[in-house]
């Protein structure tokens, strides 16, 4: 009895091992740090009356929750580009290379062993389908900003569906000449090209291989961000869905890969802009909800797995006391960068000749400040200081960061909002902080200690048996 005993439960353990995951979802938020993800579930907590606590993303409530470190081959800060490829290969390289080696050979990409594994692969973004993250999962180049030779790379690794905001350089090589388009490339390789969610919609059923961008005319460098979404703007969760549903289409029973990544998340860092960065995690949770359903009507064949390439910004909750007040940021109705956009438009249709009432009156109305957020006297100075300077003496310095540049008097409003909801911000870049790794599904089990970015491709791959 007890060998028949202990064969059953060798049998069944040998069962469980030779789980496979068919549909594997890599999420990747870029720039999304451990306290970018605390802050965006305490701001939501502060939000229901002021609550102290978290109100939980769905992602950090998967069972299997650990850390990972982020350095380069050379650099113990990394880029996109170098983490990019760490997540897609496996392996460290110079900051700046995408899905190649510090010799710059090109390295295999798990997207690329899935493929040849016989799924289905999908590569989708926020940003564009040509910036560091995305394109390490299906190019091969020594630099990140070689965009054109990105974007022919698209079409040699044959995936089946890409989507994103756009391309940057779609007729100009690296070296600034003029270069043959990239779209009829795109075409003669068989891709349909869908501009807009409605657009894939009316071509997905006629389609054997898909990039979905942005309407005509739209910033082919990124989706807008969620804080200022507008009707009929393309989503990150649209994305996911446009994805799913394309790479099940035709009854595909070999399952699929798809790599989805929150772009601007890190944009919303580098500017060290809180309520944009905060409502960025929400949205790639939106997208993981998309992709959590379909886990739950597969949850044995499924692998949902979320990290981050990167912390960017050094965020730090809380600026010497001990307290926070982030609920003061729902009060922000828009990033800064639409906030200085609105600013310089004011410059203009009032010749500069904007007065102090006009501008306390705008920033009551997008930042909530003396409408809804009283300010100290020194709070209130360093913006009067900011427009004597800017408006009336004519002495207007931008602000820049590595994605925006932005009116001094929205660079003084970030800096003050920030201060009442008692944030902190080490830089306007990337930090060696560790990133979180969350995992749900069939295979799971393999991230369940603190691990190097480099591990992550490798157990997907394990648990997937792409090898």
């Amino acid at each position: 009895m007890k060998r028949l005993v202990y064969l059953l439960c060798f049998v069944f353990i040998t069962a469980v091992a030779q789980g496979q995951a068919k549909y594997v979802f890599y999420f990747i938020g870029d720039g999304m740090g451990v306290n970018q993800v605390n802050g965006t579930e305490m701001y939501r907590a502060e939000l229901q009356n002021g609550r102290i606590g978290v109100e939980p993303l769905l992602f950090t409530q998967f069972p299997v929750g650990t850390v990972a470190s982020t350095f380069s081959a050379k650099n113990s800060v990394t880029d996109s580009s170098a983490a990019g490829t760490a997540l897609a290969t496996g392996s460290k390289t110079y900051n700046g290379a995408i899905g190649m080696d510090e010799q710059q050979n090109p390295l295999q990409t798990i997207a690329e062993m899935a493929k040849k594994a016989g799924k289905k692969v999908g590569i989708a973004t926020s940003v564009s389908v040509d910036h560091a993250t995305p394109a390490a999962f299906y190019a091969h180049q020594p630099r990140r900003n070689m965009y054109y030779e990105i974007a022919t790379d698209l079409p040699k690794a044959g995936f089946d569906f890409y989507a994103g905001a756009g391309f940057l350089k779609p007729t100009t090589s690296a070296d600034n000449k003029e270069a043959p388009s990239i779209f009829p490339m795109f075409e003669e390789a068989g891709y349909t090209l869908a501009r807009g969610y409605d657009d894939y919609k009316a071509k997905s059923d006629q389609a054997q291989k898909m990039i979905l961008i942005q309407k005509e005319g739209a910033d082919a460098s990124c989706l807008p961000y969620a804080i200022d979404r507008k009707e009929g703007d393309l989503t990150l969760a649209q994305i996911t869905e446009s994805a799913i549903d394309f790479l099940t289409k035709d009854k595909n029973k070999k399952g699929f890969f798809l790599m989805v990544e929150g772009g601007k998340i890190d944009w919303g860092c580098h500017s060290n802009d809180a309520a944009a960065a905060f409502n960025e995690v929400i949205d790639l949770d939106n997208a993981i909800r998309v992709a959590y359903e379909f886990y739950k009507k597969h949850p044995k064949e499924t692998l949902i797995v979320v990290t981050a390439d990167h912390e960017t910004g050094g965020i730090v909750l809380g600026n010497g006391k001990y307290e926070l007040n982030l609920k003061v940021l729902q009060y922000q109705k828009n990033s800064a960068d639409i906030l200085s956009n609105q600013i310089s438009a004011m410059r203009r249709n009032k010749n500069n000749k904007v007065l102090w009432d006009e501008m306390k009156a705008f920033l009551s109305e997008k930042m909530g400040f003396w409408k809804e957020i009283p300010l100290t006297w020194e709070q209130e100075k360093k913006l009067r200081d900011e427009f004597e300077n800017s408006f009336v003496k004519n002495k207007v310095v931008f602000e820049e960061s590595l994605y925006s540049k932005n009116e001094p008097m929205a660079a003084r409003a970030k800096e003050v909002i920030n201060e009442i909801a008692m944030i902190s911000w080490a830089s306007g870049n990337h930090s060696a902080g560790y990133v979180p790794v969350f995992a749900i599904g069939e295979g799971s089990q393999l991230f369940h200690e603190k691990i190097d970015n480099t591990e992550i491709p490798k157990r997907i791959a394990k648990a997937a048996k792409y090898k």
